[in-house]
């Protein structure tokens, strides 16, 4: 996501940088450039405009002219409009002080409405409430069917009545279900439409006054740019929003719909749906996503997803069998299982700081990471815990249990043999200058 916005500002910042002294013609020159970079990153015109204003009026005063590092100084005042532009800190739900809380999921046909319901019902299932999805959608075929099947997935009950009944009806029940049965969180999956007409606000203000939910969250296809915030417009105006949901943020490399929803409607970007597994949304934090745009990474969210995918006492098994030298294969295929959960390693490496512009141009091989659980996975528990038994007739054996060739599982044993004695020197203190081999393969 913010691809194309990255590396053109990246481009104008480098300029700015390299000055000892930033004249107000160089601040001209470079908004000049930062306003075509937005355009063409398709956020709103009028959203650009103001942006620009903003960032130029302090950019030419003496915070900048009188400053040691102007170029930078520059950069953080860009950073700090562009976090004002997406509405500042991170806006999260507003859970009721009197259960349940009731979150109305609206939105058009096709924009991922009751995927990302059970993606935030998934979410609220981890932090340890009690959730419950409500299948309000009467009109769009087998959409109360796909909600029990993603249900029945995570593990969170679905209240639906049979098709054709009234939707106003169906999420007053539930709420009604929700305080006899202990749910906590209700989440109404509404009905949508392949574009906006008075039938479908007139049903979604029915349901709003019957339930009077705590949340209405407009979910929304960032790939569709500027008519995401259109739609955000149109939904606020006719049903009030307190918030929006992206969907299928990883496939829009411009990011127009981000950064220009909050400006358009006042109504802050609250979650954002990424890949198209059933994982919790993310919660939207405006710093991290300018961070992002930037290229200076988003640590905190890479500390979250990990604090996610490994468990403490995981994390504290591994560290003692490294210490103890006893990391087997078996440990290995664990933390490769637990690395694909943080989600695609591209978009990880992303997070790093410094690194998202230079990976660019790079193709993290995710097939290799299978063919090599494919190989741990075709060996004994006995070859798993001691790699030395493995001679040349059981790698023939692994190679075709895997679908695989005896190089492969050459190389494998290998690079595991390496890790160990990257970890033994680790324990030894004597790392300077070593480099930790690395399984996944960049090509």
């Amino acid at each position: 996501m913010f691809e194309a916005l990255s590396e053109k500002l990246e481009g104008v910042f480098k300029k700015l940088r390299g000055r000892g002294l930033v004249r107000e013609e160089d601040v001209t020159a470079a908004m000049k450039e930062v306003r075509l970079a937005l355009l063409e990153a398709d956020v709103n015109f009028r959203a650009v405009k103001d942006f620009v204003e903003k960032v130029r009026a302090r950019a030419v005063g003496s915070e900048v002219l009188d400053s040691l590092t102007p170029g930078q100084q520059v950069v953080k005042i860009v950073y700090d409009e562009l976090v004002a532009l997406m509405g500042g800190a991170h806006t999260g739900i507003q859970l009721s002080p009197n259960p349940p809380t009731v979150i109305m999921m609206a939105g058009l046909q096709g924009s991922g409405k009751t995927t990302s319901s059970a993606k935030l019902a998934k979410m609220y299932k981890r932090e340890g409430r009690r959730p419950l999805l409500v299948a309000a959608d009467t009109q769009r075929p087998a959409a109360i069917t796909q909600l029990q099947t993603l249900g029945a997935q995570i593990g969170v009950p679905v209240h639906a009545t049979v098709e054709r009944d009234d939707p106003v009806r169906i999420c007053k029940d539930a709420v009604k279900l929700s305080k006899t049965e202990g749910y906590d969180i209700v989440i109404l999956d509404t009905a949508g439409r392949l574009q906006i007409d008075d039938e479908l606000m007139d049903q979604l203000q029915r349901i709003k006054a019957e339930v009077s939910p705590q949340e209405v969250l407009l979910v929304a296809d960032a790939m569709t740019g500027q008519e995401a915030v259109n739609i955000a417009d149109s939904f606020d105006k006719k049903i009030g929003l307190t918030g929006v949901a992206l969907t299928k943020m990883d496939g829009d490399a411009r990011g127009g719909a981000a950064l220009s929803i909050m400006w358009v409607t006042g109504k802050p970007v609250k979650f954002m749906g990424v890949g198209e597994k059933l994982d919790p949304l993310e919660p939207f934090h405006p710093p991290r996503m300018a961070s992002r745009i930037l290229g200076m990474g988003d640590v905190l969210s890479l500390i979250e997803k990990a604090k996610d995918a490994v468990e403490e006492k995981q994390a504290q098994e591994l560290a003692k069998k490294i210490q103890t030298d006893s990391f087997t294969l078996d440990d290995l295929l664990n933390q490769m299982r637990q690395m694909r959960k943080m989600g695609p390693i591209q978009n990880l490496l992303g997070m790093i700081p410094g690194l998202g512009a230079k990976m660019k141009d790079v193709n993290v091989d995710e097939k290799q990471l299978g063919r090599i659980e494919a190989i741990i996975s075709s060996m004994t528990r006995r070859e798993r815990a001691d790699y030395a038994i493995i001679n040349g007739s059981r790698r023939r054996r692994i190679a075709n249990g895997s679908g695989t060739t005896v190089a492969e599982v050459n190389r494998l044993l290998k690079q595991y043999m390496e890790m160990r004695k990257m970890m033994k020197m680790f324990r030894s203190g004597g790392m300077r200058g070593m480099k930790m081999p690395g399984l996944p393969k960049f090509r």
